[in-house]
């Protein structure tokens, strides 16, 4: 192998399109990062980085709309939860961290993903034909179907209405008053509540997971990108409680109080 080839295979071992960065320079995604620095603010460089572009004042609006609402759910979430536990074990502030955020999975985390998929198939059906209250029905169907009965982006175990969700969609129909977004998918969203709404006989309401897929949705991004964005936004919450969990003290603490068993199974009870 000549000397060129070598050099050629080396800086080919990884490709990116993110960022160039040589002594004395870094450029994200073309944009050299002295210009970026002071003009520009954290959400508008997460979709940069993303996106490969910048986005306008009212998607970036959109899309901090949906991190804000996302950050917190209280010490009873397993990922606030586990954050706490590992804060109290010593291991210091990025541990705990990365404990709480690999709680985020396909149960505690995922839902958001999932209801972007919902969304998806709902409106491939409108695509090809349907009408928006039939395309609703159907995707509702076919996804209780392939996944049981558990319905990504509504309903909800504390609350019988979701504070953060109507303020989301009110946003997102601000947006698509402003021509920002289509309004798509906070239509099918909707109409998908309604549904199950009426198939239940109480009222399901869209929860966080819901409201937040209808904005990356309609800002176009990837299922797995929803993801991915909870994960950004959870994070704050996670450092927060880990921090306050440190500035508390305590030492070892776990899932009960002090002088609190868990229920043991005898042999016979299995």
């Amino acid at each position: 192998m000549t000397d060129s080839s070598s050099r050629k295979e080396t800086e080919d071992w990884w490709r990116t399109a993110l960022i160039r960065m040589e002594p004395n320079q870094i450029d994200i995604r073309g944009h050299p990062i002295e210009d970026l620095i002071g003009n520009i603010g954290f959400v508008q460089m997460i979709w940069l980085c993303l996106r490969g572009e910048l986005p306008s004042k009212d998607q970036s609006r959109l899309l901090e709309a949906a991190l804000v609402a996302a950050v917190d759910h209280g010490p009873q979430a397993p990922s606030i939860a586990a954050a706490r536990m590992a804060a109290t074990c010593g291991v210091g502030l990025n541990s705990a961290m990365a404990t709480g955020l690999n709680m985020l999975g396909d149960v505690h985390g995922g839902a958001g993903e999932q209801a972007v998929s919902l969304y998806q198939m709902a409106l491939s059906f409108v695509d090809e034909g349907d009408t928006p209250d039939a395309a609703a029905a159907q995707a509702v169907k076919r996804w209780t179907a392939d996944h049981g009965k558990y319905m990504p982006g509504f309903g909800h175990r504390f609350h019988t209405r979701d504070p953060r969700s109507p303020r989301l969609i009110e946003l997102v129909q601000s947006a698509q008053r402003k021509g920002v977004v289509s309004g798509r998918a906070g239509d099918i969203a909707l109409r998908i509540e309604a549904h199950l709404s009426d198939i239940k006989g109480r009222p399901i309401p869209m929860n966080i997971d819901g409201a937040t897929a209808v904005i990356y949705t309609e800002l176009g991004f990837d299922a797995p990108l929803a993801r991915g964005l909870f994960c950004l936004s959870r994070s704050v919450g996670i450092l927060a409680h880990a921090w306050e969990q440190t500035q508390q003290g305590g030492r070892n603490k776990g899932p009960l109080p002090k002088g609190h068993l868990w229920t043991y199974l005898k042999p016979s009870e299995k």
